[in-house]
């Protein structure tokens, strides 16, 4: 899939550039050319001489350097590959991306590319939660960057948490699917999955019995139709897909962000099954048993992410499809939620506990549009997917 693609490298400068060396290795070994970058802070974890002699390629790591401008200009270097890749980006590579900053070679490249760019966040925990790389990282999105990881991990500073950057074979299959070739080449897609999880007390939470497994595979099957797919994953039983730009959340108001976050994209598929219902108040200590009796529980309403998506105005996706998991009147009943929340298409399923349908491998769905309501037969979850992908791809064609 690699075979002959132009890979430049930009190596930021972290503790996890050691994983670039690798990286390097893994998409020579696929076919992929790759032409390294090396920051000046790079230079502090891995050296000049391994990052070239791995590549095999001229290592560039000046602006001002009279032969490599001689040689190739900046400006010509950051048009000629067919991916740009980042990795590790640290929060300063980042910041520069979102403000347009280019006091660099590496920071002037990634202003000058009109070449499509993904990244490997890598810093330590604090940074990444903090408000200024979140919003850093909205713009970036907003700008069409894709994003790979951070993962969760023990960080070289002793803390743990999100802030890791992605092992080279995870960013290899990011890599191999931004360069699919497909019918969704180029298109944006929002994926959610999974359950929600909504505390009563620190130990105790409301949920269901989803998953994630549909909402993976339609991740997957996109992504492999050359798809760019945000996949916002509540607490799924299965692992997300590999090469796709992975938000997890725990709670519905959390997914509403990363929803409203990934905004605008040319089609969102809301598989999730998000709860109904979150505490009024959830408690900051566990529930004990008294001899007052039960404890009362107040609900409150969760947003209606489908809904809310559906009526996003200038926003809304191109394409918005529902889910709807039904125990009893599937059809009327997914046709009557697919006319409240003002999606496009439903795709609707019985998942009483006779079907074995929520938590098996298969699944029997009906897709409910405005030209009426198709029923499939039961199959695998891949197979589902592969059919829905084939679907979305022809309607934004």
């Amino acid at each position: 899939m690699l075979a002959g693609k132009h890979i430049l490298l930009i190596i930021g400068g972290g503790i996890a550039a050691f994983k670039s060396l690798d990286l390097i290795r893994r998409l020579r070994e696929r076919g992929a050319v790759v032409t390294p970058v090396l920051t000046r802070a790079g230079e502090e974890f891995v050296t000049p001489l391994s990052v070239s002699a791995l590549a095999g390629q001229k290592l560039y790591r000046d602006l001002f350097d009279l032969g490599d401008e001689a040689e190739m200009g900046h400006i010509q270097l950051s048009r000629v590959a067919d991916l740009v890749v980042v990795a590790p980006a640290t929060a300063d590579l980042m910041a520069k991306m979102a403000t347009g900053a280019a006091n660099d070679l590496a920071s002037t490249l990634l202003l000058a590319t009109d070449t499509p760019v993904l990244v490997a966040p890598a810093m330590n925990v604090r940074m990444w939660d903090h408000p200024a790389t979140q919003r850093n990282l909205a713009v970036l999105r907003g700008d069409g960057i894709s994003v790979v990881g951070p993962n969760d991990g023990d960080m070289a500073c002793g803390e743990f948490g999100p802030g890791r950057m992605s092992e080279p074979l995870e960013i290899v299959a990011a890599i191999e699917a931004k360069l699919a070739d497909g019918p969704l080449k180029g298109r944006r897609i929002l994926v959610t999955s999974g359950p929600t999880h909504e505390p009563i007390d620190p130990v105790r939470y409301i949920a269901n019995r989803s998953s994630g497994a549909q909402g993976t595979a339609i991740a997957r099957a996109l992504a492999a139709l050359g798809a760019d797919v945000i996949f916002v994953t509540g607490p799924a039983d299965v692992p997300p897909p590999d090469g796709v730009e992975v938000i997890r959340v725990q709670t519905a108001q959390q997914m509403q962000e990363a929803v409203e976050a990934a905004l605008p994209v040319d089609a969102g598929v809301f598989a999730a099954a998000v709860a109904d219902w979150r505490m009024a108040s959830a408690s900051d200590r566990k529930l004990k048993k008294s001899k007052d009796g039960l404890p009362v529980l107040s609900f409150a309403e969760n947003p209606d992410i489908l809904k809310t998506v559906s009526a996003a105005g200038a926003r809304r996706p191109q394409l918005v499809v529902g889910f709807a998991a039904e125990t009893n009147d599937v059809v009327e009943n997914a046709t009557a939620k697919r006319l409240r929340k003002g999606c496009d298409w439903i795709v609707a399923n019985d998942v009483s506990p006779a079907t074995g349908i929520m938590g098996g491998a298969e699944n029997a769905v009906t897709l409910i549009s405005d030209a009426g309501a198709e029923s499939w037969p039961r199959m695998g979850k891949d197979q589902v997917a592969q059919q829905l992908a084939a679907r979305i791809a022809d309607a934004l064609s």
